[in-house]
Formats: C-alpha cells, structure tokens, sequence
C-alpha cells in the first residue's frame, strides 16, 4: 500500500531484457536503504526488490506488468518516481494507491499557469466510468486531484513543489503515464455492474 507521495526520484541505469521480463536497475538517494524483496513505487507500479547496494538497486517486471504500464518505454536515463510502502501508523498524506497500475494514458496538453501547470491526459473508457471531478487519481505514482474529466480526459493541476520533484518536469505532449484508478470507486462500480 502507497499513498501517491513521492520520496524521491530515481534514474534507470540499465535495462536487461530475459525473455518476457525486463530487469531494470535504478540509481537513487534511497537505494542504500531498500532491502530485498522490499515493495517500492516505481512509477506507481509496485515492484520487488530483487538486488540492490549503497548506490543503485534492481526490480524486474514481466510481461504482463510491461503490457499495462509505461515501463516498456525506459530508457538508461530515464527519470522513475519512488515510493516506499507505507508503514502501519504512518500519515496518509495522498490517497490509497496499491501500485497496480490499470492502464496508460497519453498526454495531449500541457498548459504553464503563473507558476503552476494542468496536464491533460487522453485515457480510455475507463476514464469515464470510473474517474470524477476533484476526485483522486495516481499518475506515475503521483497522488493527485482530477481537476476536470470528460470524453475520456482527464486534467490535473501541479503546483512547483511537485513538479520539480517528480518525473513531470520530464513529460512531454505525446508521453505515456500510468494511471491508477481511485480503489473504492472501482469496488463501487463493480458492485453497481452486478445490481
């Protein structure tokens, strides 16, 4: 379990593909601290810890992980948003992320206002059913509030303090980020699908 508060970021330096999985090793100010098979966010997918030392450590994901998520685009030198799991008793200072990552959404539009920026995001179907107006969301790990969706949009607003400590100085009109739908409305439209 995450909250969508970014700790830090971490930038991708290697990627070994093995077969259907991708191992990716990641440099950051937190990898000292990790351990193995430790939980951590990256880019709001929860992966395992599988190798790490005083500089760096490494997580794999598999195919159906790459499929659904913005991974398969790593780059060496690509910027990845962390998180640590949250510990029992800690602030819940975003929202209840799990770190599975429901689908892709590509940007369309970014728009710079007096010190702040709205992100637009074309998402599918889902969108629409499942994301409301100053709801919550999680994009690339981020938890964040819907600031206007319809037709499949979805727009968020950043202020300065994420945006220069987050991977979304980094996106580009045409980019792909993950996005996690709100957990308690995803259980509420699956028992509303069965009335």
């Amino acid at each position: 379990m995450f909250t969508g508060i970014i700790e830090t970021i971490g930038k991708v330096i290697e990627l070994n593909q093995d077969d259907g999985n991708l191992h990716i090793v990641v440099e950051s100010p937190i990898s000292n601290e990790l351990k193995i098979d430790q939980s951590v966010s990256h880019n709001g997918v929860c992966l395992t810890v599988v190798e790490q030392n005083d500089n760096w450590h490494k997580v794999t994901a598999i195919a159906e992980t790459l499929s659904i998520s913005n991974l398969n685009q790593l780059n060496v030198g690509s910027l990845v948003n962390l998180e640590r799991c949250l510990k029992v008793g800690g602030r819940l200072d975003g929202h209840m992320v799990q770190g599975h990552v429901d689908d892709v959404a590509k940007c369309i539009k970014i728009t710079e206002e007096e010190g702040s920026w709205r992100f637009l995001f074309l998402g599918t179907d889902e969108v629409d059913r499942l994301v409301v107006h100053k709801g919550s969301i999680c994009i690339n790990g981020v938890s964040l509030t819907v600031t206007k969706t319809e037709d499949k949009h979805v727009e968020v607003a950043i202020i300065p303090y994420t945006f220069s400590h987050t991977n979304f100085k980094e996106i580009k009109a045409g980019d792909y980020v993950n996005i996690e739908y709100d957990i308690l409305g995803k259980y509420i439209i699956k028992n509303i699908d069965k009335l």
